[in-house]
């Protein structure tokens, strides 16, 4: 592994950017919405056009580097992402009344399709980089954690460029997405694919295959994904509204409480990626108590609504989520063979990016119904992946299994 910390650390400055790019907004939308005039619904469209347009765009990223591979769509898709941080931050710099707001949207959905094909990208390569399970896992919990830093700091950076000049963290984002994409052309060594990418009809019927052998625990798996996305999102945005509107924090003493529960998060994910190893059955029992520790904390806070004991609660769910995340990344990344890695990880991406796109409006519109049912809410979704993980992923020992450690399938080999 020690010949390849140079590849990892460029790869892992991607969720790092492509996190910050999206996350720096949160502190700021109040703020944003304030210029702008527009609504909190409107604002929340910020994060939620980002995410959409790469739900969308995400399977076919993962395709395409399947068949041309990683590196080749991972650096436009910097460049792109790079171009539509720009175009927001341009347009709140230069123009004028309604249409700002519409521009500003416009260059979050081209940011969006860069993101597409940037982070989920670089899961299945961390994959293809190793061929042992431990330093696949480790390297993993590596780039969870560069991902949830960028959302540790974010906050913060992000309330410190906005208490300078609102727009501020748009035209950040052409910066940091040009220092990775530098970082992954001289730094990232793709290794050599070993068979040609199949044609397209033939690869479709082979990722169909692979559904009805293994769809049970994918699934799952894509909707933990995709509902740890929604709280940590969801909570983060109700977080921002209740300290500037209820307590009067703002700018980098907001970004600094914000940070908080995402600091727990990110040390919870690099522990959790040390420590798994390749032990499929680890990993899921992991994702349980992460599960747990989240469900828990959200329905605490629906009996009372202290902020002491709010961001208390959200420390405990943030840690949960950070054991969550690393575990889901290892058993989807390495319970898949090479050749399809790019596009199953990739639609594990769609649903991450689901969860951050429902989050802050999801919310936005739940505020308006009370505090405890709010909360009742998440907490009850957070309980439907706890009931998901116990119940459809099952790994068993990896002696004699194949690749993952899952269940066979009753017709064929279960695992690659």
């Amino acid at each position: 592994m020690d010949n390849k910390k140079g590849d990892l650390f460029a790869l892992a400055s991607i969720p790092l950017i492509m996190t910050l790019g999206n996350s720096m907004l949160i502190p700021i939308l109040p703020q944003i919405s304030r210029e702008l005039h527009v609504s909190s619904f409107q604002v929340s469209m910020l994060i939620t056009v980002y995410a959409v347009v790469a739900i969308l765009l995400i399977p076919i990223a993962g395709y395409l580097s399947d068949k041309f591979g990683r590196k080749m769509i991972i650096i436009p898709s910097l460049i792109i992402a790079g171009v539509g941080g720009a175009v927001s931050g341009a347009a709140s710099w230069f123009a004028d009344g309604a249409a700002v707001y519409w521009i500003i949207l416009g260059g979050r959905l081209l940011q969006g399709i860069g993101a597409a094909g940037a982070f989920p990208i670089v899961l299945p390569l961390v994959g293809d980089m190793f061929d042992d399970d431990d330093e696949v896992s480790h390297s993993l919990g590596i780039i969870e954690t560069s991902n949830t830093f960028g959302k540790v700091l974010s906050p913060i950076l992000g309330a410190l460029l906005g208490a300078w000049i609102w727009y501020v963290p748009f035209l950040a984002i052409p910066v940091l997405c040009l220092a990775s994409l530098l970082l992954v052309i001289f730094m990232v060594k793709e290794p050599e694919r070993r068979e040609e990418a199949k044609p397209l009809g033939e690869f479709l019927k082979t990722v169909k295959k692979v559904f009805e052998e293994k769809g049970r625990w994918l699934y799952a798996i894509f909707a933990i994904g995709c509902i740890c996305m929604f709280l940590l999102f969801g909570v983060l945005f109700y977080l921002s509204e209740q300290l500037e509107t209820k307590h009067g924090l703002d700018g980098v003493l907001k970004g600094l409480v914000l940070a908080i529960p995402l600091a727990a998060l990110c040390l919870a994910a690099y522990l959790t990626g040390k420590k798994i190893g390749n032990n499929k059955t680890l990993m899921k029992w992991s994702g349980v108590v992460g599960l747990v520790f989240s469900t828990g904390a959200l329905f605490g806070i629906g009996f009372f609504n202290n902020i002491y004991f709010v961001i208390a609660c959200l420390i405990v769910c943030g840690a949960g989520i950070g054991i969550v995340l690393p575990s889901s990344d290892a058993l989807i990344t390495e319970g898949i063979d090479k050749s399809l890695r790019g596009t199953i990880t990739s639609i594990y991406g769609s649903m991450r990016f689901i969860g951050v796109s429902l989050g802050p409006p999801i919310v936005s519109l739940l505020m308006k119904a009370g505090h405890m049912t709010m909360f009742f809410v998440i907490a009850g979704v957070s309980l439907v992946a706890v009931i998901l993980l116990l119940t459809m992923v099952k790994p068993e020992s990896d002696k004699g299994k194949g690749k993952g450690g899952f269940k066979k399938a009753p017709r064929a080999a279960h695992q690659s």
